[in-house]
C-alpha cells in the first residue's frame, strides 16, 4: 500500500469515528496538494484562504447572529413569540397549529438551528397541542418538520454562510427566499386548517377564541422583543444597512434588554457560559470554512468542477433533468450532513456546474436551502427526527410516520420552486 492510499484511508477512518470535520478537510487539503501534486505550499494555501476569509466584512455577521440566537434561546422570548402567534391565529380552525408553525419559523430564523427550535419551542408547544386534543402523530410531525422552517428567513446563518461560500450578495438571497419561505408556511398552515376542519367532529375540547384584548396583552408582554423583528425587516429587506451592521445592532439591543432591562440572563453567571457556547459554534464554522476553502482551491486547480460538468452533460444536457437529479442528491445530503457542512463541502462544486446549465445563482441558493431544510426531517437519518425523538421521548419510527404528510407537502412545494424561478427571483431582481 503506497503512502497516499494509507493517508487517505486514515482520513476516512477518522471521519467515520466522528473526528472534528475541520481536521478531516484540512487533511484532505494537505494530502491533495502535497502528495498528488508534490506541492509544498498546501499549508500556505490554507492559511491564505483563512486570511482572505477573515478579511470579508460580511463574515462578522456570523458570530454576532450566533451569539444573539444562543442568548435568546435562554430567555422567555420563545414563549412570548408563541403567545403572540396564538393570539393572532386563535380564531382560525387549526389556529394553535398555525401559531406553532409561525413561532418555530421565527425562532429558527434567529438561531439558525432547527435542533434548538425543537428543544426550546417544541417543549412549550407539544403539551399545548396535546391539551387541545390534537392527535399525537399530527403534533409530533408538525413540531419535527417546523424546526427547520425559518432557515429561509433573515437573519438565517445558513444563508449568510452560503453567500460567503458562493460569493453571492446575501441581501439579495434573503429577498429571493422571502416569498418561498412565506408560501411554504402558508401551505403547511392550510394543511393544519383542513386537518382541524375535517377532524373537528371527533374533538370535544372547547377552544377559547382569541380576542383583540389577547393580542394587545401578547404585544405588551413582548414589547421588548418586537424591535428585533423591525430592525431585521427594515434593515435587511429595506436595504438601509449592511448584514454586518444589522447583526451588531440586534446583538447590542438584545444584550441590553435581556441583561439590564428584563434581567432574564444574569450578566455575571449565565452570560459568560452563553458567550463560550456561541464562540464554540461560530468558531467551529469559521475554521471548517477556512480549511474547506483550501481544499476548494485544490479542486479548482485540478479542474474538478469542469470534469464533473462534462460527466453531467454526457448524462443529460436537459436543464430540467439536471435540476431533478440535483434535488435528489441534495435531499440525500440533507439527511446525512448538517447544513453548515453541506454548504461548505457541496456549494463550491455545485455552483459552477449549475451556472453552466443557466441556473441563476440566487435561485440555486433557494433550491439548495429548501432541500436541506426538508432533509433535516427526511427518514431514515434526518437529524430533526432524532432530536424530536429524544425531546418528546418517542420512538424514532413513530416520528417517521408522523412526518410523512408534512414532508410530502414540502417536496411538492420544492418542485414548484425548482421549476418556477420567478417565485425566488421576483424580489431579488
Amino acid at each position: 500500500m503506497d503512502i497516499l492510499t494509507l493517508i487517505i484511508s486514515g482520513i476516512i477512518f477518522f471521519a467515520l469515528i466522528e473526528t472534528p470535520l475541520f481536521t478531516v478537510i484540512a487533511g484532505l487539503s494537505i494530502v491533495s496538494f502535497y502528495f498528488v501534486d508534490n506541492d509544498f505550499s498546501s499549508i500556505q494555501t490554507i492559511v491564505i484562504e483563512m486570511n482572505r476569509l477573515a478579511s470579508m466584512p460580511v463574515l462578522v455577521a456570523l458570530p454576532l447572529f450566533t451569539f444573539t440566537g444562543c442568548l435568546l434561546a435562554e430567555t422567555g422570548a420563545p414563549k412570548r413569540i408563541m403567545n403572540l402567534m396564538r393570539a393572532l391565529t386563535g380564531r382560525l380552525p387549526g389556529g394553535i397549529a398555525i401559531a406553532a408553525l409561525g413561532s418555530c419559523a421565527f425562532f429558527t430564523a434567529l438561531t439558525g438551528a432547527s435542533g434548538v427550535t425543537i428543544v426550546a419551542i417544541g417543549g412549550v408547544l407539544y403539551p399545548v397541542l396535546r391539551a387541545q386534543e390534537y392527535e399525537d402523530n399530527f403534533s409530533l410531525g408538525l413540531l419535527t418538520t417546523s424546526g427547520s422552517l425559518g432557515l429561509l428567513f433573515a437573519p438565517s446563518l445558513p444563508v449568510i454562510l452560503y453567500g460567503v461560500v458562493a460569493q453571492v450578495d446575501i441581501a439579495r438571497i434573503f429577498k429571493a427566499a422571502l416569498i418561498p419561505g412565506i408560501l411554504l408556511i402558508a401551505i403547511l398552515s392550510i394543511y393544519s386548517f383542513l386537518h382541524e376542519y375535517l377532524t373537528k367532529k371527533t374533538r370535544h375540547v372547547v377552544l377559547k377564541k382569541a380576542s383583540l384584548d389577547d393580542v394587545k396583552i401578547a404585544l405588551k408582554e413582548g414589547i421588548w422583543d418586537w424591535p428585533v423583528i423591525l430592525v431585521i425587516i427594515f434593515g435587511i429587506y429595506g436595504g438601509f444597512v449592511t448584514i454586518a451592521e444589522v447583526s451588531a445592532l440586534v446583538l447590542v439591543y438584545v444584550l441590553i434588554v435581556e441583561c439590564l432591562i428584563l434581567k432574564e440572563v444574569d450578566f455575571f453567571k449565565q452570560l459568560p457560559v452563553i458567550i463560550i457556547e456561541s464562540t464554540m459554534v461560530s468558531g467551529a464554522i469559521i475554521v471548517i470554512l477556512g480549511v474547506a476553502l483550501g481544499f476548494t482551491g485544490y479542486l479548482v486547480d485540478e479542474e474538478i468542477p469542469g470534469r464533473l460538468l462534462s460527466f453531467l452533460v454526457d448524462l443529460t444536457e436537459n436543464k430540467l433533468l439536471f435540476l431533478a437529479g440535483l434535488n435528489l442528491f441534495l435531499l440525500v445530503a440533507g439527511c446525512l450532513m448538517d447544513i453548515f457542512s453541506a454548504i461548505i463541502i457541496i456549494v463550491p462544486i455545485m455552483v459552477p456546474v449549475a451556472m453552466k446549465y443557466g441556473i441563476d445563482p440566487v435561485h440555486l441558493c433557494v433550491i439548495f436551502l429548501l432541500n436541506l431544510e426538508i432533509g433535516y426531517s427526511t427518514p431514515p437519518v434526518g437529524i430533526n427526527l432524532f432530536i424530536a425523538s429524544l425531546k418528546f421521548n418517542k420512538p424514532v419510527t413513530q416520528l417517521y410516520r408522523a412526518s410523512i404528510p408534512y414532508i410530502a407537502l414540502m417536496l411538492l412545494f420544492l418542485m414548484i420552486v425548482t421549476y418556477i424561478p420567478s417565485l425566488s427571483l421576483f424580489l431579488a431582481r
